[in-house]
């Protein structure tokens, strides 16, 4: 069977692993999961127990990743391609998992708190905490556009692991707080990116599940 990838469309965290795929063109099967079944939802947990997706099942070698910086480093390991997600150098590589860890934390988990704020049951709102998240973001935003903290940010053309990161984390911060006014630098990135056939097919892959996308 090889590898299996347990997903959904929309979601911004499986679009970190289907991007690294379909880079490399790696071969796998991808079996969306529906959480709100809750059959479905308990088999998932057998893969991950927190219910977190995406989870990468390896038939070949008997193993089940979870986390989306694990899972890229695993493919970058066990199934490389011509594109390599992290550098040889220490410390180039070291800069690349910063600024992945950066995105994640920074830009996508705020951007998270956001939009599933909208789909809260009437009454329970967290508004103090979506403008925490909001503010948050700004400052997030401002960091990258400025590429601090000086020393820390890879200035790298080849594609990375947080190439991967970026990609759909900007993607849906950029409905819920547009940036491409404010910070050109930052806009001019994700638009350099946003042209690569792996994120086009992942977009394409996600067209019929938008309309789910609160707001």
């Amino acid at each position: 069977m090889g590898l299996t990838l347990h997903y959904h469309p929309l979601a911004s965290y499986c679009w970190k692993i289907l991007i690294a795929l379909y880079e490399n063109d790696t071969p796998f099967e991808g079996h969306v999961v529906d959480l709100m079944d809750e059959a479905e939802a308990k088999t998932f947990r057998r893969y991950s127990p927190m219910g977190k997706m995406p989870a990468l099942h390896d038939d070949t070698r008997g193993r089940t990743i979870i986390e989306t910086s694990v899972i890229i480093e695993y493919l970058d390991r066990h199934y490389p391609g011509p594109t390599r997600f992290l550098p040889e150098d220490p410390e180039e590589a070291l800069r690349v998992r910063f600024a992945e860890r950066f995105f994640d934390f920074y830009v996508q988990d705020l951007m998270s708190k956001i939009v599933t704020d909208k789909i809260r049951p009437e009454g329970r709102n967290d508004h103090f905490g979506v403008e925490k998240a909001r503010a948050e973001l700004a400052t997030a935003y401002d960091a990258v556009e400025a590429r601090l903290p000086q020393g820390m940010w890879p200035e790298r053309e080849d594609f990375t692991l947080a190439d991967c990161a970026a990609l759909p984390a900007l993607f849906y911060a950029g409905k819920v707080q547009p940036f491409a006014e404010t910070h050109p630098r930052l806009a001019a990135y994700y638009d350099r990116l946003a042209q690569r056939p792996s994120f086009k097919r992942v977009l394409e892959e996600a067209e019929p599940y938008f309309r789910l996308f609160p707001g």
